[in-house]
């Protein structure tokens, strides 16, 4: 899709794009996605690809000092930027983990893990997860949480077993995500 010309030399746009207008937030993400898809596809690939653009554009819309950095020029490259950072920055943030079965097995895959091992970790984890259901996972989420990270469905898969849009579910994943990363690490609630 071949981008507008230049639309930040419009200083109109550029002081409605600062100000986070709606419809114009909404104008880019139809006019950008695929830009933004394209950058983050060199990096990524399936559900983490999808999470990450959509991740782009809610913190597009949310986070003013984002917009602020964009003072000029072309809004593709500079978009692709952003979206090739955060595509990198989540590769490398979840490159490190490891399946249980690595763990079990000190790091070596291919080792099979000791049984009662395994059966303690998985014990562990259930009680982990019914905690972290219980105590901070808000009811309203529950079904994104169980589709998403207990039975690992992919975002369309998900959203679809859900009946809620993509970008719904990719919404409330991230919001998931930070409040399971506070538990994880012992900072309680919120």
């Amino acid at each position: 899709m071949a981008a507008r010309p230049a639309p930040a030399q419009d200083m109109t746009w550029l002081e409605r794009f600062h100000a986070g207008e709606r419809a114009l937030l909404e104008e880019c993400y139809r006019d950008q996605f695929r830009v933004v898809e394209l950058a983050v596809g060199k990096v990524l690939r399936g559900a983490d690809k999808e999470t990450v653009i959509h991740e782009v554009f809610l913190q597009l819309l949310a986070r003013d000092e984002l917009r602020r950095g964009f003072t000029g020029g072309s809004f593709a490259a500079w978009l692709s930027t952003i979206a090739r950072h955060q595509a990198i920055d989540f590769w490398r943030r979840y490159r490190r983990e490891r399946s249980l079965d690595e763990l079990g097995s000190g790091g070596n895959p291919g080792e099979p893990v000791q049984p009662v091992e395994s059966f303690e970790r998985t014990v562990e984890a259930r009680l982990l997860i019914g905690r972290f259901r219980s105590e901070v996972l808000p009811a309203k989420w529950a079904t994104v949480f169980e589709a998403r990270f207990v039975l690992g469905l992919d975002q369309r898969s998900a959203a679809t077993r859900i009946g809620v849009s993509r970008t719904t579910l990719a919404y409330q994943e991230i919001q998931i995500r930070r409040l399971l990363r506070r538990f994880l690490l012992g900072r309680g609630k919120r």
